[in-house]
């Protein structure tokens, strides 16, 4: 589970209840701590707790970047002070979450205490002026589900910025030459986004692989694994090999301090070790760290992103559009030589020969069904976008290599989608709708989320708390 820091900032404005505006500072935090989320208060900046004035702004600048939070909660205890919260979103560059709790009822003589909405709809309006992008969460009571959702949703938005803001990826080798689709742009990615690629060449990694083998520890550690959780249809050298390019990988994404590969997997590797390197990536993927084939730097943004949107919970797999299904009118396959983590198979995986190679090192397993979230980070031409759509796992033929038929609203529109661009036939799915994550993340990276079907507006509902 990622651990996120929110800077919670409470606000008030003085012409509305000081008294009911502190009362719903402390059960706004209490129900925070009720959900278990780690947040950084402001009780030690003013007697109140509360954002209302400058001087206590700087002040909590300050402490938010000296604990520093990865979001910022700007709850509206009653109207709140709009430009005060502007300049303190601006200051922090973090996601915000702009939220009030509901108002009561008027008293017998038509008074009102805090008119939260009002002050959101005000705050909307500066925060805007400021250019601070921002999550709206309906205003709503602390024990309606949806405050419980919208705090668990934005703190898995939180943790997609922190990740895409930090992203660094080992590339080992560049990529295929017949592969001229999953060429990148360093320079564009680097100057837009801050990603960062490491690369090294095969022989680096070759040599690491020896160097593992030969201390033998973390390999046989390894082989272990292999051998309680997969069938070994490969022999002994090759199985060896198998676990030391994983604990190699391991290692040099360690090394180069990265959070994701993208390697070379054909044909170099295959004439220095004698094997496919899925099966090892497919080990590293089981830890939560991405590995994609094809040296496909945009997938391994896209693993990345995937992963953190499920609060990294969850495993993602990295997979080919392949062809269309037989029986089922938008029915595809999705597959792969073999790279998908274990805990995404329905059943035990196999080490074995992959569907178009005759070197030894991949695995065959289908996948488990159920609903999933596919996406794509591409671009080109200085344009980039996250392709995202739901799917459903189905029955089909039997596959070779990691796989899983899936079932799409339209498959036209989404075949049209990916010729027309800017994505290729390289996906990450999960088992886990994290669409409205993704969309919403979207507006605090700079890339635009793009929707294979017709559902966005059922997912700014989502979003707003319907």
């Amino acid at each position: 589970m990622a651990k996120i820091k929110l800077g919670y900032a409470p606000t008030r404005r003085s012409i509305f209840s000081a008294p009911d505006a502190i009362k719903y500072r402390g059960l706004t935090a209490k129900k925070l701590q009720e959900l278990g989320v780690d947040f950084v208060d402001i009780d030690d900046i003013n007697e109140e707790g509360l954002l209302y004035n400058e001087d206590d702004r700087l002040k909590i600048v300050e402490k938010f970047k000296k604990e520093k939070i990865d979001g910022l909660l700007l709850a509206h205890c009653n109207f709140g002070t709009e430009y005060e919260c502007a300049r303190l979103a601006q200051d922090l560059n973090v996601p915000v979450l702009l939220w009030g709790p509901l108002d009561e009822r008027p008293d017998e003589e038509g008074r009102r205490l805090r008119d939260t909405q009002c002050g959101l709809f005000a705050t909307g309006k500066v925060l805007r002026r400021f250019g601070v992008p921002f999550t709206y969460l309906t205003n709503c009571r602390l024990d309606d589900p949806v405050f419980a959702r919208g705090i668990k949703d934005f703190l898995a938005v939180c943790n997609v910025v922190k990740t895409f803001r930090n992203i660094r990826i080992l590339q080992i080798g560049p990529r295929p030459f017949d592969f001229w689709s999953t060429m990148c742009n360093e320079g564009e990615l680097l100057e837009k986004f801050n990603v960062q690629l490491a690369p090294i060449p095969l022989p680096e990694l070759t040599k690491e692989v020896k160097k593992c083998i030969e201390e033998r520890t973390r390999v046989e550690e390894t082989i272990a694994y292999c051998r309680e959780h997969m069938e070994i249809k490969v022999n002994e050298e090759q199985l060896q090999n198998i676990a030391g390019l994983a604990v190699a990988m391991e290692n040099l994404i360690k090394k180069y301090h990265c959070n994701a590969g993208a390697i070379q997997c054909w044909n170099a590797l295959q004439d220095e070790l004698g094997i496919m390197p899925c099966a090892a990536n497919a080990l590293l993927n089981e830890k939560g760290i991405p590995i994609v084939c094809e040296t496909d730097i945009h997938g391994a943004i896209t693993a990345l992103m995937v992963e953190a949107a499920s609060n990294d919970d969850t495993r993602s797999f990295f997979a080919d559009w392949t062809i269309r299904h037989p029986d089922i009118p938008n029915g595809e396959l999705l597959q792969h030589c073999g790279p998908w983590p274990i805990s995404v198979a329905s059943c035990k995986p196999c080490i074995t020969y992959p569907l178009a190679f005759d070197y030894p090192g991949a695995i065959t397993a289908e996948a488990k069904h159920g609903d999933v979230t596919l996406a794509r980070f591409d671009g080109d031409n200085g344009e980039y976008s996250l392709l995202l759509g739901n799917a459903k796992g189905v029955d089909g033929p039997k596959g070779m290599g990691t796989y899983l038929w899936v079932e799409v609203d339209n498959i036209k529109r989404l075949e049209a989608k990916i010729v027309e661009g800017p994505y290729i036939h390289h996906c990450v799915g999960i088992h886990k709708d994290v669409v409205p994550v993704l969309y919403e993340a979207c507006k605090y990276v700079g890339i635009k989320p793009d929707l294979y079907d017709p559902i966005e507006e059922d997912v700014k509902a989502y979003l707003r708390g319907e």
